[in-house]
């Protein structure tokens, strides 16, 4: 019986309500600068909740969903200053 293993989602926190697509996958290290994100999303590298997605200032959400390079990030509420 072989064994399958499940994509392995990780988990990106941010503080602000949302944020753009370039500047997702500079935090979570997937490109090193804004030029090597605008390449990879032209070359429809990218996808947003399953869709391709070709705009590099798309705005994200908590609870988006990214894929590249074979893995999934998802967007997650940071902590908060206001209490």
């Amino acid at each position: 019986m072989s064994r399958h293993t499940l994509p392995c989602m990780i988990s990106i926190p941010i503080e602000t309500e949302s944020i753009r697509l370039a500047q997702l996958l500079k935090l979570a290290s997937v490109v090193q600068d804004g030029a090597e994100a605008k390449f990879r999303i032209a070359n429809r590298e990218v996808r947003v909740n399953g869709e391709v997605e070709i705009r590099r200032g798309r705005k994200l959400r908590v609870g988006n969903l990214v894929e590249v390079d074979g893995e999934t990030y998802e967007i997650v509420a940071g902590r908060s200053s206001a209490t």
